[in-house]
């Protein structure tokens, strides 16, 4: 089959019968997608009956990718029970077919993305809105490079779901890690086993992973990904990764998390995606003597500024990520830009001339990857066409200057992106109706439950 999109490629027959000529003895085949939520979800078919999946695409309730994070269907829209939780045919994303190297039996598993003419097809599918998104620039004749920084927790395995989370603790130590190490090389040999498997299996899934660091809180490592010019294998590393790192910390007796702000004293999780631009010439269009980038960075830059609080709601998806913007956390609380700066939202890296980029540095580490890589892009691609004009570049701290109009809740974030004009010009009406439903709904399931902080505080009087 055909992609209805010019940017999504999709898995033929002779994959499938190639990767099985090389694999022998797979069993099964996971089908996997990532949920609104960043959620891995999916069907699991034994290799026998997988043929037929690249062939004619597999049925699936098109609702699994509204459902909140708890795993509940919202019904968002009126999208689920209300419509009768109809199916979409998925089919396979071509280069996505990929051993699962952490299962002691060989399974493989493979990208799927919703591809028919119901209703129901492209709007719902998060790849598909990014792809939507990303061919907006095939007219303007630009081409882009993308690379995300994913950073995560490393906790001890709890017995209960309930059980508090705790910082891991070293194999080789037999102690949990403590104080603030950022970059220590210390923290790095005591998980060196669960770091290099990772490392191994990503090369094992063709996921470009690179840098592995210790980061500002006991158990907080970050993991980052190379720059590559095919923008929705990108965001698909992004989430694949994730499943890596999870996977591997649970073979390790680890658990792995994603969550913003796990602890109200340490520092935040963040997913920072790099961008830049060519033209079709192959010319980087940010590139510039000037540490702060060329023109076209700024009109960029100005498209960013003048849409994140908008889509904010996309970088921040749940309570707990608004948790994160602190002051001197290194963590954006305002909209600002620099170059060589990481107080900033947006910050110009230090690079050679024509490695010049944009790191966007407001989403969480739980955001999906796919909405967060449509929101930053559409956000350029307004500030390119209306060449739009940054604020003034910042190259003292920022970190300390609250903005007033940046959303600091949840709930302001939904009003914001349902009301938003720029959102529902590119993500589609349907889209931001969808998202923000489920997110108000996920919200309202969140505060019925009466916490322990209530009955710790309220239950006496």
């Amino acid at each position: 089959m055909t992609s209805k999109y010019n940017k999504v490629s999709l898995a033929t027959i002779d994959e499938f019968k190639s990767f099985c000529s090389n694999n022998p003895n797979i069993k099964y085949i996971d089908a996997i997608l990532s949920d609104i939520s960043g959620i891995i979800r999916g069907k699991r078919l034994p290799i026998n009956e997988a043929k037929k999946l690249f062939i004619s695409g597999i049925q699936f309730c098109y609702s699994t990718f509204l459902l909140d994070a708890s795993g509940y269907c919202a019904d968002a829209a009126g999208r689920g029970f209300s419509d009768g939780d109809p199916d979409a045919t998925f089919f396979p994303v071509s280069g996505s077919l990929m051993i699962m190297p952490w299962h002691k039996d060989p399974l493989a598993q493979v990208l799927i993305t919703i591809q028919d003419d119901s209703r129901y097809s492209s709007i719902i599918d998060p790849r598909n809105v990014l792809a939507k998104v990303l061919e907006k620039f095939d007219d303007l004749n630009l081409s882009l490079k993308v690379a995300f920084e994913l950073e995560f927790y490393l906790f001890k395995k709890r017995k209960n779901l309930l059980e508090k989370p705790e910082p891991a603790i070293s194999k080789e130590t037999n102690r949990q890690s403590e104080g603030t190490q950022v970059y220590g090389m210390r923290e790095l040999d005591e998980f060196y086993d669960f770091l290099e498997d990772v490392n191994q299996y990503c090369k094992m899934q063709n996921i470009p992973a690179t840098t592995a660091s210790s980061e500002f809180a006991p158990g907080q490592f970050e993991i980052n990904l190379n720059h590559i010019s095919d923008v929705l294998k990108s965001a698909d590393d992004a989430a694949l990764l994730r499943r890596v790192i999870k996977e591997t910390a649970l073979k390790h007796g680890h658990e792995a998390s994603f969550l913003s702000k796990p602890f109200v004293d340490q520092t935040g999780s963040g997913m920072h995606v790099h961008l830049s631009l060519f033209d079709k010439n192959n010319n980087n269009i940010f590139a510039s003597t000037q540490e702060e980038g060329s023109e076209q960075l700024g009109h960029a830059i100005a498209g960013l500024q003048n849409t994140t609080y908008d889509s904010f709601l996309i970088f921040a998806p749940n309570i707990n990520a608004y948790r994160r913007f602190q002051p001197n956390q290194y963590v954006p609380v305002n909209n600002s830009w620099g170059p060589n700066n990481r107080s900033v939202a947006f910050r110009v890296p230090r690079s050679d001339i024509d490695s010049r980029r944009i790191e966007h540095r407001i989403a969480g580490a739980e955001a999906n990857s796919y909405l967060v890589l449509a929101a930053i892009l559409a956000g350029i691609h307004l500030g390119l066409v209306n060449k739009m004009k940054p604020s003034k570049f910042r190259i003292d701290n920022a970190c300390t200057d609250l903005d007033p109009a940046m959303p600091m809740s949840i709930e302001k974030s939904i009003k914001l992106f349902e009301s938003s004009n720029f959102c529902k010009d590119y993500l589609t009406s349907e889209y931001v109706k969808l998202y923000s439903d489920l997110k108000r709904k996920e919200q309202e399931s969140f505060h019925s439950e009466i916490s322990d902080l209530e009955y710790k505080w309220y239950l006496n009087l």
